[in-house]
């Protein structure tokens, strides 16, 4: 084989570092674009916020207009120093010589206007745990430190959901051992972390191990703590305790709990006659008895949640003026930027040294991050545009009349390619008079038509909504017949196809909605 030299010309697309983090920025939603900023602040020196930029330019002029008044008030010991020592006090250093009424209405003032400036939703903000709860109401309840220490780590256990996940015959052989054994006797006297260990409590001699019973016992109090049914195994544990906790004066109470013990699948699958059958009721009473047993909670802690409210601030904002909808950028989720002018006049171009190359390397980075945050600004525009102006029917009528459009649609419009429209569309937000939407949820697949047009999947899910919306209570509509009806107005739809919308939008079948209705 011969060897030989070959010159080829070529053109080969090259990722730069500028290019890199114009798509990081254009990728990120408001959020993480946020936290991008503010490390990018931490890290470059030249990038400044303009808004304290302005704000140190106020305080300056109300410092040079104030000063000359604070000196005729007070006589200072000594002149002031152009910088005071790391970590220092100015009280420390300098002593007021005005009254002490003077000193204590300052020392007040400061505190107030501290105590005000902070936010408001520090003290009325209080997101519970369903775990704090229950350890509050431990806390709350006159137990011996071993009880307590049992309570804790059963609390742990429990779920969101507020089932206990571990049957508590386990938690006893992995976590309450014998004085003797590997695990040693727990932790200390007040710790409820529940890890399962119990390395730092005392037991006494005369205590011997921790049983079973006193586990069970421990386990037993805790299920009569707030919520109702909390620290049950199942549903039907959890629904026992939640009716031996009603009055017995309640009507049905007794004949409840034992059908919920023997007959809860025949309940959930409300099979009238077996229950009927097996318990000896008619069916006026198994009714009742349903009723009573639709008051409880299959999930107990489900009201107690520990989660802060989320909310979306959207990205962009659509509002009709006149006839024309106009879109406008949200610029208060992205703080504003600029370059700090007396660290960039201190760069020279002919000096190389370190300090020099140091300061110029972060300028011209931060020239570009500030350049990439334009560049997104300017993408997220053009694409909600394009957006806007295709789905105006989605405005003026609703979910019904979306056109349907995919990525390459827009793509095609501006010019770019479909990944930067997918980047683009990624969780960012838009506000609409209809509501906040997702920009990815206006692309959406296609249905051909009988007059050979196209409808979008998401006019079709908003028809079908409305149909089962208007159905008869006692006769449901199939997806048979949902199929038939989206037929007869123009849309050639498959009945999988409506069975896959509808699942898609949890919407129940026609046997399970007209159950439900039936008990309603």
């Amino acid at each position: 084989m011969k060897q030989g030299l070959q010159l080829r010309i070529g053109h080969q697309l090259s990722m730069t570092p500028q290019l890199q983090q114009a798509i990081k920025l254009l990728q990120l939603s408001s959020v993480d674009l946020h936290l991008e900023i503010q490390q990018a602040l931490y890290s470059n020196p030249m990038l400044e916020l303009a808004e304290e930029m302005e704000q140190s330019a106020e305080q300056q002029e109300k410092t040079s207009e104030a000063l000359p008044k604070e000196q005729d008030d007070y006589e200072w010991s000594k002149e002031i120093p152009d910088e005071l020592p790391i970590d220092a006090q100015w009280e420390d250093i300098y002593t007021n010589t005005a009254p002490a009424n003077t000193g204590n209405a300052s020392s007040t003032n400061t505190s107030s206007s501290h105590s005000e400036s902070r936010n408001f939703d520090e003290f009325h903000s209080v997101t519970e745990s369903l775990r704090d709860h229950l350890l509050w109401q431990l806390n709350l309840t006159p137990l011996s430190d071993i009880d307590r220490l049992i309570g804790g780590i059963i609390i742990d256990n429990v779920n969101d959901d507020g089932f206990l996940e571990t049957p508590i015959e386990e938690l006893w052989q992995s976590s309450y051992k014998n004085r003797d054994g590997d695990a040693g006797a727990g932790t200390s006297d007040n710790d409820t972390s529940g890890d399962g260990a119990l390395d730092d409590c005392t037991v006494d001699e005369e205590d011997g191990a921790i049983g079973l019973d006193e586990a069970i016992a421990v386990l037993h109090r805790i299920q009569q703590f707030d919520p109702p049914g909390v620290a049950a195994t199942d549903l039907r544990e959890s629904l026992l305790i939640q009716l031996s906790q009603l009055s017995p004066e309640t009507p049905w109470v007794k004949e409840t709990r034992k059908l919920v013990d023997q007959y809860l699948p025949a309940i959930a699958e409300r099979n009238f006659p077996l229950l009927m059958r097996k318990s000896g009721f008619d069916e006026s009473s198994v009714e009742a008895m349903i009723s009573l047993i639709q008051t409880l909670s299959p999930r107990p802690g489900e009201g107690i949640t520990g989660k802060a409210g989320e909310y979306v601030e959207p990205d962009v904002t659509v509002t009709k003026v006149g006839d024309r909808w106009l879109v406008t950028l949200n610029g208060d989720l992205a703080p504003r930027l600029g370059i700090n002018q007396q660290y960039a006049g201190l760069v020279q171009r002919a000096d190389n040294s370190k300090d020099n190359t140091f300061l110029r390397d972060h300028l011209q980075e931060a020239r570009w991050f500030l350049r990439s945050l334009e560049s997104r600004n300017e993408t997220l525009m053009r694409v909600s545009r394009s957006i806007v102006e295709k789905q105006q029917g989605f405005l003026e009528h609703g979910p019904e009349a979306m056109t349907p459009m995919v990525l390459a649609d827009i793509a095609e419009l501006l010019d770019l390619h479909e990944s930067t429209i997918s980047r683009v569309t990624t969780q960012k937000y838009i506000d609409t008079p209809r509501g906040v939407y997702e920009l990815k949820y206006f692309f959406s697949s296609h249905v051909s038509t009988a007059a050979g047009g196209e409808c979008s999947s998401t006019a079709i899910r908003a028809m079908l909504k409305r149909m089962i919306a208007s159905e008869p209570t006692n006769k449901p509509l199939s997806d048979s017949k949902l199929s038939v009806m989206l037929q007869t107005e123009g849309i050639q739809v498959a009945r999988r196809t409506v069975a896959k919308y509808r699942e898609s939008m949890r919407i129940p079948s026609s046997s399970d909605r007209k159950r439900f209705k039936q008990s309603a």
